[in-house]
């Protein structure tokens, strides 16, 4: 006779004893909790949390009158300024879907993902008003509402939209009565991979998800309540790493930063004694290398994460001269950003900076809210040996893994082949059971922090008539981590093309960051098969 479990006996889930997670949640507390604390910081601009609760709720209740809700896609095309911190709420507490879009990408990529995501409403700094008209030109679907986002602190572009953004949530009521997700499951926000095959995949990650990967960021950086955080990581990136709803968590205070520059970097880290920020290598080089001038008057410990190519250890070493120390973490945007990192080792302290540097330079271990990463093989699903040179591939298992590819459920059940995400990275595990990247399997060029396909540069050159062949690959470079560098082969009786014509070609088809920065002409090297052979198209690159 079956025994049924007294624990589940008339112990159910109620709206006393259960409430779906949700970062939102975060905000509400700490407006509450601590609502004269500064929130954000930008320029002369400064908002407390109450007051950017109430902004929030302002734009979530202006969003609703224009009949946003649940299922719906709200996109921005913003800087890292207050209005792209306040959509980060805002846009979830309609039920909607947030999609922050890469300012960096051109009009064809930016069509495709509105279309693709049936985008609502899209929030558009002035700066890129030429940009989204070109963009709007090419939608296939309905044409967005447009919210214009004025930025004093910035001269030039100009008004495309129907709406201006302070005069839109101006409307709306802050004391609009928002709700939790019914179900934490809920999609939270939309950001699109690079597009390493074909067009790029819609990543949905889910307010659950959210919520915890927001608490390992607190975790992993050992953040302490109301740490003031600088914005050099764009906003765009994975929802800031989900950084924007960890600043609420801990009431800390958000600087805003609407470009990288080195001189305002350290100015803002003096001025408002900013103890952490995240970026790619690229963004911890220009700190280190800044002169000792600028860093004047910096005597407090910053911390910084660290993520995108394997950065080099002099970076860290440059890092720890000057005062600043740093995590090196990873992941991917289907992991909600970061879900590994170096977690360092007490007695770390007492190695020299070259053995602590080069343990603290390695991808790591999981998260703390990540329920399994691991180095396995490829095809028996085996961990690979803790001994730092047998290759497998990172895998992930999780709460903090997305929901999938939006309406791709081929790559959907590609990605979750056999019960794990599979990262397509390739790895080795040291003896302590830190992980170490080797390689990239899908060819990915990591350029200061931006995911660039090799196909799609590959595909541009061809479209040169005298190109016959092209292969591109990973630089080593030492301000952005990698660059692209191609490799072409050129049709016979084709009239010469120099690196200079190549290069004007490239930059009608390809953003400025994917353009290559070396150009090599000659046979590619290929298998018997006729398959191009990048490991040795690497090793050339490396002997030149």
């Amino acid at each position: 006779m079956e025994m049924s479990n007294p624990y589940n006996q008339d112990l159910d889930k109620n709206p006393a004893n259960y409430v779906p997670l949700s970062p939102l949640s975060f905000l509400e507390r700490t407006a509450v909790t601590h609502p004269h604390l500064t929130s954000v910081i930008y320029n002369e601009q400064r908002f407390t949390w109450e007051q950017t609760y109430l902004r929030c709720k302002q734009f979530a209740s202006a969003l609703h009158q224009l009949g946003v809700g649940e299922g719906d896609t709200v996109s921005t095309m913003l800087p890292n300024i207050p209005a792209m911190y306040e959509a980060h709420f805002a846009i979830p507490m309609t039920g909607a879907v947030l999609n922050t879009l890469n300012t960096r990408l051109n009009a064809q990529s930016l069509a495709f993902m509105l279309d693709h995501c049936d985008c609502k409403v899209l929030l558009v700094d002035t700066e890129f008003a030429d940009l989204i008209e070109q963009t709007v030109a090419l939608l296939q679907v309905a044409t967005p509402v447009i919210i214009d986002v004025e930025d004093s602190y910035h001269a030039g572009g100009r008004l495309i939209g129907q709406y201006e953004y302070e005069t839109f949530i101006a409307s709306g009521d802050d004391q609009f009565h928002w709700q939790l997700p019914n179900d934490e499951w809920n999609a939270i926000a939309l950001s699109y991979t690079s597009g390493t095959t074909g067009n790029p995949k819609g990543v949905v990650t889910h307010h659950r998800g959210a919520y915890l990967a927001a608490m390992s960021n607190v975790l992993a950086a050992q953040m302490p309540a109301h740490a003031v955080y600088l914005w050099t990581l764009p906003l765009f990136h994975c929802n800031g790493w989900c950084f924007p709803w960890a600043l609420a968590l801990i009431a800390g205070t958000n600087v805003c930063l609407r470009r990288v520059d080195v001189n305002v970097i350290l100015e803002q880290i003096r001025l408002h004694r900013v103890t952490y920020y995240c970026g790619a290598p690229i963004v911890h080089s220009m700190i280190a290398d800044a002169p000792d001038s600028l860093r004047e008057g910096i005597n407090h410990t910053v911390h910084g994460l660290i993520a995108g190519a394997p950065p080099p250890t002099s970076v860290f070493t440059r890092m720890e001269h000057i005062g600043f120390n740093l995590t090196h973490v990873y992941g991917l945007t289907e992991t909600y950003g970061p879900a590994v990192g170096c977690a360092k080792q007490p007695e770390w302290a007492d190695l020299s900076v070259a053995e602590r540097v080069a343990r603290n330079s390695r991808q790591g271990v999981r998260y703390h809210l990540q329920q399994d990463v691991a180095v396995l093989h490829p095809k028996t699903l085996q961990p690979v040996p803790w001994d730092g040179s047998t290759l497998g591939e990172i895998m992930f298992r999780g709460n903090l893994v997305m929901k999938g590819y939006l309406k791709n459920p081929s790559a959907t059940a590609a990605a979750f082949k056999n019960g794990w995400f599979h990262s397509g990275d390739l790895a080795v595990v040291d003896p302590d059971g830190y992980m170490r990247i080797r390689d990239r399997a899908k060819d990915v060029i990591i350029s200061g922090g931006e995911n660039i396909a090799s196909l799609e540069i590959e595909e541009a050159i061809l479209l040169h008539p005298a190109v016959s062949s092209v292969a591109v690959v990973a630089m080593k470079d030492d301000k952005w981590g990698e660059v692209p560098a191609a490799f072409v082969e050129l049709r016979p009786q084709a009239p010469a093309v120099s690196t200079e014509e190549l290069h004007q070609h490239c930059a009608q088809h390809l953003a400025r960051y994917k353009l290559p920065k070396k150009y090599i002409f000659g046979e590619l090297a290929r298998t018997s098969t006729g398959k191009v052979q990048k490991f040795v198209l690497r090793e050339q690159l490396h002997e030149k």
